[in-house]
């Protein structure tokens, strides 16, 4: 009777959130995947008749159709160089930016606010500014940073960006979300640089350790931590990034389409909620393979010092 009185009064607490999670999370994801695999069927006018014809045969042969296609195929590799591009710049800016104010500059309460001003304005409104940044339009025409370039002299770095046929086009795209979050890493490398003792830094120093051997051989390993959670929830924001690519090159735009704009494409554009869910469900298990290793990494971690 005492035990119950101990775990009972918690139970009731987390009840309502565990059916909040279980409905509107693990219900829908479940009946996503329900989706996915459903028999779709398009009516199309045949000789002046209505015909029901079969748009999506059903089960895993949904997953191999889309997989299959050369437009989700391009989507991916657009996904890929986005991903490589966001988390590798946004982790190198913001390593950069919390290593010069964690020398202690002076005014750094400017600088910091300034770094992180960006994480404050919306991928919405941040993709309004950098549509005008990154207009393809050249020579005469061209405005944002190809009439900077312009006007400089330096009419060869002149670029479509993100409309260009390149493989390595979205490579431009990553360039307002690196803005927008370097920031972000920023401050979780300070925090991390901050909760290093002055004592370890004096004693390698004392030692004989170069400023860069005390960063590479003290500071930089005890980030390690800091640095993959950072990678973790870049590379899960990059998979997911749509209104940013939304208002920078619209919903249709195939040259800087990925699997999550094309999935707004599928559902309303080409009402093919089939193609949607199994897009989706693709893009779960993307996201999965990056978060699902990391927690269990944590959980592991956090069990062992316990």
């Amino acid at each position: 009777m005492r035990r119950a009185k101990n775990w009972l009064p918690g139970l009731l607490m987390v009840t309502p959130s565990i059916l909040l999670i279980g409905v509107f999370v693990y219900w829908l994801l479940a009946q996503n995947v329900w989706t996915s695999l459903n028999v779709s069927t398009k009516r199309a006018v045949v000789g002046g008749k209505f015909v029901e014809k079969v748009q999506h045969a059903g089960g895993y042969s949904n997953y191999t159709e889309l997989l299959g296609s050369d437009g989700y195929q391009h989507a991916l590799w657009n996904l890929l160089v986005l991903t490589v591009v966001f988390m590798v710049g946004t982790m190198l800016m913001g390593l950069l930016w919390a290593v010069l104010l964690e020398k202690g500059v002076s005014a750094e309460g400017f600088f910091r606010s300034t770094y992180l001003f960006p994480m404050a304005v919306s991928f919405i409104a941040a993709g309004v500014v950098w549509r005008w940044l990154l207009s393809p339009a050249k020579g005469e025409g061209a405005v944002g940073l190809n009439q900077l370039f312009s006007k400089l002299g330096l009419d060869s770095l002149q670029s479509s960006w993100w409309s260009g046929d390149g493989r390595f086009n979205m490579a431009a795209m990553a360039l307002p979300a690196i803005w927008q979050l370097s920031g972000y890493v920023m401050a979780l490398f300070l925090a991390g640089f901050r909760g290093i003792s002055e004592d370890q830094r004096e004693a390698a120093r004392i030692d004989g350790a170069s400023e860069w051997q005390v960063y590479r051989h003290v500071l930089f390993p005890q980030l390690s931590p800091i640095a993959l959670s950072a990678l973790i929830i870049l590379g899960h924001m990059s998979m997911k990034m749509f209104d940013l690519i939304y208002v920078i090159a619209g919903p249709s735009s195939y040259t800087a389409s990925v699997p999550a704009t094309l999935m707004w494409t599928q559902l309303f554009a080409q009402d093919d909620p089939v193609a949607a869910a199994v897009n989706a469900t693709i893009l779960l298990v993307i996201v999965a393979v990056v978060v699902v290793p990391y927690l269990v990494y944590t959980v592991k971690a956090e069990s062992e010092r316990d």
